[in-house]
């Protein structure tokens, strides 16, 4: 831990040396809630977001908060390494594929950005709910019943911003394979859906929180608590499944490629973890709900992924249990400015020459693609040094080829 601020009503500890001054605001905002525990635990990759800041851990009491969780419910990373100990530039080019040149390939088994498979995927593979049709559904997973149809076609698909596939070489001499994905549409019109129910009862129930603050809240025990809670767990596990199937066709790819006969052959180590959602843990004797909102769990031995920015190292690591940090670490490396910010300011020419000098394969195109570079982010060397207290770092991973939504 780098500091503690006690001027608020409960501390705030950092695992940061400096912190944005909106970041700071909203956990000041946090720190001042009635039903906040403890203290709030702000992580090395932090800034700013919508109510509560991105790399933000807060445990409640009696209370859920959407906007803790966020929009993209159980956003998360997907680590496999391969049985590959090398890979030439070329070979990535075909696993990618999408060009005139080599078509097929990645590009073209998923979509990305904001397009969606044109047909239904194998229903087979979305989480399980006990009626998936008719009157329970409709009532106890009203958002979920409304847009599953769109959410079979959703999955399987990347999504946009900082979601990204790539091909990284480790530390432990093998290729490995990254995904960093969410719940897509589902994730954000349930998250919406509960953060305006919750904006309404707060007004009707004349609460103290701002308005301002974004932090509207729903009591556990009530029924608008219990759905949400059952919606966003959903949304989690919709996540979850859509990243299994993304790399479950990466990997068909290279079995291709590689004349690869099972998975056996081509996957030695699956690693698949959220960093957007909330969950009762008992922290300090006490049952919590956790937020974390860009924040990973970290518990004692737990393994994670800690990615870079495009262009730098990403981490396969090992938690140590803090419990200062509510056992969390970052979920990356976080920006440093706003994706305006990043198009207007960063140069093209050099943010290319950067990924060019490294001899990686990568997204950077125009300026639309600069709130992607690498000068958007903070260092991510000095993101896992302030963290070296939450977890120790199994695996370096360096980037060779990177698909960008």
């Amino acid at each position: 831990m780098n500091k503690v601020i006690s001027t608020e009503k409960i501390p705030i500890k950092l695992w940061l040396d400096d912190i944005e001054d909106g970041a700071l605001t909203q956990a000041k905002n946090l720190a001042n809630l009635p039903f906040a525990f403890k203290h709030i635990a702000i992580m090395p990759d932090s800034h700013q977001g919508y109510g509560m800041p991105i790399g933000g851990v807060l445990a409640t009491k009696k209370v859920i908060i959407p906007n803790a969780v966020g929009v993209d419910i159980g956003c998360g990373m997907c680590a496999v390494r391969t049985s590959l100990k090398s890979i030439t530039q070329e070979e990535i080019k075909i696993i990618f594929g999408g060009s005139k040149e080599y078509k097929g390939g990645i590009r073209s088994a998923i979509p990305v950005g904001f397009n969606h498979h044109s047909k239904k995927q194998d229903e087979s593979l979305m989480p399980k709910i006990d009626v998936i049709t008719g009157y329970n559904t409709k009532n106890e997973y009203p958002i979920i019943h409304q847009e599953y149809n769109s959410a079979l076609k959703q999955l399987g698909t990347l999504g946009s911003g900082n979601h990204f596939i790539e091909i990284q070489k480790g530390s432990d001499g093998y290729i490995w394979i990254m995904i960093h994905s969410g719940s897509r549409n589902l994730g954000y019109k349930v998250a919406r859906h509960y953060n305006e129910i919750a904006k309404k009862l707060n007004e009707k129930w004349f609460t103290s929180i701002p308005k301002s603050s974004d932090l509207a809240f729903l009591v556990l025990d009530s029924q608008e608590g219990h759905d949400y809670l059952k919606e966003m767990n959903y949304c989690v596990e919709f996540a979850l499944a859509n990243r299994k199937l993304m790399m479950n066709r990466i990997v068909r790819i290279i079995q291709e490629e590689y004349n690869f006969h099972t998975i056996q052959d081509t996957i030695t180590w699956n690693i698949n973890i959220a960093h957007n959602y909330a969950t009762i843990e008992n922290h300090f004797g006490v049952n919590v709900m956790i937020h974390r909102k860009g924040a990973t769990s970290a518990r004692e031995g737990q393994i994670g992924i800690i990615p870079g920015s495009q262009g730098t190292k990403s981490y396969i690591v090992k938690g140590k249990g803090n419990s200062e940090s509510f056992n969390s670490c970052s979920h990356g490396a976080g920006r440093t400015m706003s994706r305006t910010k990043a198009r207007a300011t960063l140069n093209l020419e050099e943010e290319i020459k950067k990924m060019d000098d490294k001899g990686i394969l990568h997204s950077i195109r125009g300026k639309n693609n600069l709130d992607e570079a690498s000068s958007a982010y903070k260092n991510i060397d000095t993101v896992m040094k302030n963290q070296k207290d939450l977890v120790d770092t199994i695996v370096e991973l360096t980037p060779l080829g990177v698909i960008k939504g």
